[in-house]
């Protein structure tokens, strides 16, 4: 077998043996007779414009629209080059086949509306991570109670008449949970999925404000009916000036014990965010859990991933326990149950794919967030990727003299995906591999979509670019993300891959160690409370049980392990 699939072959026309037998054969034909020989030319020309119409509807139709087990564009791609993808094939093949992600997502939506939902699978390995059946009958019970109370429903409307209410009588059918659009998309994924675990664990229907573009990005979750807030919802007005001195805050009314536990009031105001104060976070004790259930309608802002603090309420850990026996799966069965990529950013994901990472032996990708000001990239930055990278053997060393390096029959190609708002990084990876041989023969191809300078989180093509990224890391074999990043941290759940992380640099000095192994691919909570609710102290909340820890980023962070 030819060791480079690639190298151009001879032509049998022009050049070797062949093209003599050709000559040989020709030969006679200049002692025909000119009426002999135009006979000849005009029956060859005939067979050969049949070959060619044959040939072109035999490459038409050698794909098959109608197989549910291909992906167009994604198999048949790769029948270009000489190298043998029958494993592969059978690998998407059998992927494709657990389109619904072990029961995770739900049959009966229109696939061509929302191409991402059922084929993700194909361009990740197939997951470890099964969720339980416990949590697979919760999401079809709740997509049930989503229809039946969901926007435009007799319940819904019933509902709404409350929000004019200061207090109600009993209470109604359904129950709601307010998600509002706020901060950066990596916060906005993560609280996100925070808020519909919490509508699990309450039994209220979570409805979505679509804030700028959160309907340019996703697809809708929920079969049957829509997750968005009605653009006529009353309160929408409101949602940027609600703050912790809101007259609804409960963080507020808790202070100036404004509450009547007598009454039921219709509507609060969650303040979740990472600027909240002690009252606000009275939200994780289970006595005030008791108060807030019996209210008709939540409205919630938070920009962090407060699931850790969930487990830690006495009343929702035995449920969370069954949800999700395997502890640090949580946002990696959620995240791939809600975020589907709309057609649009789907598309930027699946063309970046197949042109750069698709026929790689191994894909490697690399999250840089840098928080310091001023223009980079910075030298100490590049020197701790380089550290990191080289030292935990996911990237080779390269081989200054150059004739001495080390020369493979058949080398191992790697892809490396950059995502950063600088390209510094990327072109110093890429120089660096072009310019010397790398000791291990292996060839390092380095690859960035975009480089956007700064984050722009009002803009839609921004934010859809970092969408598709965050898909694109998730596609890796194995990842390196940046110390603090909700970025980095979507990419690793949705992947399922614990991420080597870049610890954050102090003065401007790369850290020694540069980076180390996360201890699992669930999200930091950067702000969680530091409060016993029984003994009314301060305590640390990372010591309480074995399953919640310190974060390995930020070490005041809590996550699940």
């Amino acid at each position: 077998m030819d060791p480079n699939p690639y190298r151009r072959k001879p032509s049998p026309i022009t050049g070797g043996s062949n093209s003599e037998d050709i000559s040989q054969q020709l030969l006679p034909v200049k002692f025909l007779s000119s009426g002999t020989t135009m006979k000849l030319t005009r029956t060859l020309t005939t067979f050969l414009i049949l070959v060619s119409v044959l040939l072109a509807f035999s490459m038409i139709f050698h794909h098959h629209p109608s197989d549910p087990n291909r992906i167009m564009g994604f198999a048949e791609a790769r029948v270009l080059d000489n190298r043998d993808y029958s494993n592969l094939t059978t690998s998407i093949d059998s992927n494709y086949s657990d389109k619904l992600l072990g029961g995770l997502l739900a049959t009966g939506f229109d696939e061509d509306s929302c191409l991402s939902r059922y084929q993700s699978v194909v361009y990740r390995k197939p997951s470890p991570y099964k969720p339980s059946p416990y949590l697979v009958s919760k999401l079809r019970n709740y997509e049930m109670l989503h229809k039946r109370c969901g926007p435009g429903t007799e319940s819904y409307k019933k509902a709404l008449k409350q929000l004019d209410q200061e207090h109600i009588d009993g209470s109604g059918e359904c129950k709601y949970v307010v998600w509002v659009s706020f901060s950066g998309l990596g916060n906005r994924i993560l609280s996100l999925a925070s808020v519909f675990l919490y509508a699990l664990l309450t039994d209220r229907v979570l409805l979505v404000d679509r804030g700028k573009d959160i309907e340019d990005l996703f697809c809708e979750p929920f079969l049957g009916m829509s997750w968005l807030l009605p653009l006529d919802f009353p309160m929408t007005e409101q949602f940027d000036g609600l703050n912790q001195e809101s007259s609804r805050c409960y963080g507020y009314m808790v202070k100036n014990q404004a509450i009547d536990t007598e009454k039921t009031l219709s509507h609060l105001y969650l303040h979740l965010v990472h600027d909240y104060g002690d009252h606000d976070k009275m939200f994780f004790c289970e006595g005030d859990q008791t108060l807030i259930r019996k209210v008709p309608w939540l409205i919630v802002k938070t920009d962090n991933y407060f699931v850790p603090s969930l487990w830690l309420i006495p009343g929702f850990d035995e449920e969370l326990n069954k949800l999700f026996p395997q502890k640090e799966t949580v946002f990696h069965h959620l995240g791939r149950y809600l975020f589907h990529p709309t057609n649009q950013v789907w598309g930027l994901v699946t063309r970046y794919y197949e042109a750069y990472l698709s026929h790689a032996d191994e894909k490697i990708g690399i999250q840089v967030r840098v928080f310091d000001v001023g223009a980079g990239p910075f030298q100490h930055v590049m020197d701790q990727i380089s550290a990191c990278t080289q030292k935990e053997k996911l990237l080779p060393e390269v081989d200054t003299l150059v004739e001495t390096s080390n020369r493979v029959k058949t080398p191992k190609h790697k892809a490396v995906l950059v995502t950063s708002l600088s390209s510094g990084y990327s072109e110093n990876l890429k120089s660096m591999y072009w310019e010397y041989p790398t000791s291990t023969g292996e060839i390092i191809g380095v690859h960035q979509p975009s480089q956007e300078g700064y984050q722009q989180t009002e803009k839609k093509m921004h934010n859809g670019k970092a969408l598709a990224e965050m898909y694109l890391l998730s596609m890796t074999d194995n990842l390196v993300t940046s110390a603090w990043s909700t970025f980095g941290y979507v990419a690793q759940g949705l992947g399922g891959l614990k991420p080597w992380i870049l610890y954050k640099p102090e003065n401007r000095t790369s850290p020694d160690p540069a980076c180390g192994r996360a201890m699992s691919m669930e999200p930091c909570f950067h702000a969680p409370p530091f409060y016993d609710c029984k003994a009314k102290t301060g305590i640390d909340t990372g010591k309480l049980v074995p399953h919640v820890r310190h974060c390995e980023d930020m070490s005041w962070g809590l996550k699940l392990v």
